[in-house]
């Protein structure tokens, strides 16, 4: 079970943009990343990589400051909103919550949900 310090600490550095450095420091090595119907992505160097191609494809992502944390044992709750800017074109928001898994002090499991419109341009 996570200490409610040390959630808080893997939320600041995701608010700082410092995404490779929260997988590194609050990951397992076979944690595994789920996007709503998805199949699950597993280990730690594949998030890492997906992360990297993520970021490679924007010109900056930003994290705005959470508002909303839930902790029950060893269940961990997130409301996170990012906005995606590429290079050319609009800027994309995105809401999620994340539900993780926390095994000890680093997350086993997490769980995104969103709606898959958010990730498709806006239209007319």
């Amino acid at each position: 079970m996570p200490a409610r310090d040390r959630v808080e600490a893997f939320v600041r550095l995701v608010e700082a943009a410092d995404y490779v450095t929260a997988l590194e420091q609050f990951y397992h090595a076979d944690a595994s990343m789920q996007d709503n119907q998805q199949p699950p992505r597993l280990g730690l160097e594949r998030l890492i990589a997906d992360e990297r191609a993520t970021m490679a494809r924007f010109a900056q992502m930003k994290t705005d400051p959470v508002t909303d944390l839930l902790i029950d044992g060893d269940k961990v709750a997130i409301r996170w909103k990012f906005t995606f800017t590429p290079a050319e074109g609009p800027p994309m928001v995105m809401e999620e919550v994340t539900l993780q898994r926390w095994e000890g002090d680093r997350i086993a499991q997490e769980r995104f949900f969103y709606d898959p419109r958010q990730t498709r341009p806006a239209t007319a």
